[in-house]
């Protein structure tokens, strides 16, 4: 093992920081040790590093949140994403108002207190829509969370939106370099405006979140680094990273995956940047290995997300290829994805599970 690489690893973990230098020289060591060995020492032991200081703040409960993906129609063209605007061969489908209501009836008498709102940057789900829904939410079910996640919206739309009840909101940034993000975006769409959009949300009280798509096509290095510093500095009250998986209908199918390995030890590293965040262990993560969750749990993420959409949608919410839609990220399989938790020493729970800001 690298000393050099501990060294980094024991400074992140105990002072939450690391030079623009430093960062990158620990990505390039892990970085080598994942070519030639997969997931070695220097990544294990980050991830006990991670894992030390997220049961500093959170013990060892792992919260979850009922994912309700409420339209799969989306004015955006993102050459990574499965319900691009472009992809003719997406089976649209927009959830009504009852019926997002009745998977949070059916959320609430499974334990469920967070509810998660996510779909495509589909405008029929305008801010008199959303409104109503979330007043709704809020009134039939008192004391829970609902978190959004609709793309970018104007600074009027985000705070009529919180008005209503909203309490937390999903962006990803998806990469800190801006010639990065024209690679994985049409011209139509504008890296300073999402970084905008994740201001105004701060600016808004929201929990905010953002996050990356670890192995996305283009991504250097470097692009990491900067992302972990955006991270480290914008400190979100929660990050979503998962590997890329390409879509056969875009123009990214023919790309590599990210990797599992990759995905952990970044995981590990956001944990010690940003200690108290809450940090998933995303339905990309189990769905590129059957243990992905359970793996991300272990290297520092205390979130899942069991989907609570109707049965027959699940499968037309296909963000890249063979997105786990049945099983294990069902809400109604909560008992097992416990006994699975357990088997590893960790706790489910139901609660709210709000950012424990220190």
């Amino acid at each position: 093992m690298s000393s050099r690489g501990q060294d980094l690893i024991r400074q992140l973990a105990e002072d939450h920081t690391l030079s623009s230098g430093e960062l990158l020289e620990l990505l390039l060591l892990l970085e080598e040790e994942r070519m030639t060995e997969g997931r070695g020492p220097l990544a294990v032991l980050l991830g006990e590093e991670a894992d030390a200081v997220r049961r500093q703040y959170y013990g060892n409960k792992v919260y979850v949140r009922g994912l309700i993906e409420v339209s799969n129609y989306c004015r955006n063209d993102c050459f990574y994403c499965g319900i691009r605007r472009n992809n003719r061969d997406c089976e649209r489908y927009r959830l009504t108002e009852e019926e997002i209501l009745e998977c949070c009836r059916e959320g609430y008498e499974l334990g469920f207190r967070t509810f998660v709102l996510q779909g495509g940057e589909d405008w029929n789900f305008n801010d008199s829509a959303l409104y109503n829904i979330i007043r709704r939410i809020k009134v039939n079910h008192p004391g829970c969370a609902v978190t959004l996640s609709f793309g970018e919206r104007s600074e009027e739309s985000y705070a009529a939106l919180k008005a209503a009840g909203a309490d937390r909101y999903l962006l990803r940034h998806e990469t800190a370099t801006k010639t990065h993000y024209e690679k994985l975006h049409p011209r139509a769409m504008s890296f300073d405006n999402r970084m905008h959009c994740l201001r105004v949300l701060k600016k808004l009280g929201y929990q905010t979140g953002c996050g990356i798509m670890v192995g996305s096509p283009g991504q250097t290095p470097e692009n990491l680094m900067r992302d972990l510093e955006f991270i480290r500095d914008f400190r979100p009250e929660m990050c979503g990273i998962g590997p890329f998986i390409p879509h056969h209908a875009t123009p990214f199918a023919d790309q590599r995956a990210g990797t599992l390995e990759q995905t952990l030890y970044l995981l590990s590293m956001i944990r010690l940047l940003v200690p108290d965040v809450l940090l998933p262990a995303t339905t990309a993560l189990g769905t590129i290995h059957p243990r992905g969750r359970e793996l991300g749990i272990q290297a520092g993420a205390n979130v899942v997300m069991p989907n609570l959409s109707p049965d027959g949608v699940r499968k037309k919410y296909e963000l890249y290829n063979n997105k786990l839609s049945t099983g294990q990220e069902s809400a109604q399989c909560l008992a097992d994805l416990k006994a699975r938790m357990a088997a590893i020493g960790y706790e489910v729970v139901t609660d709210r599970g709000d950012v424990n800001r220190r």
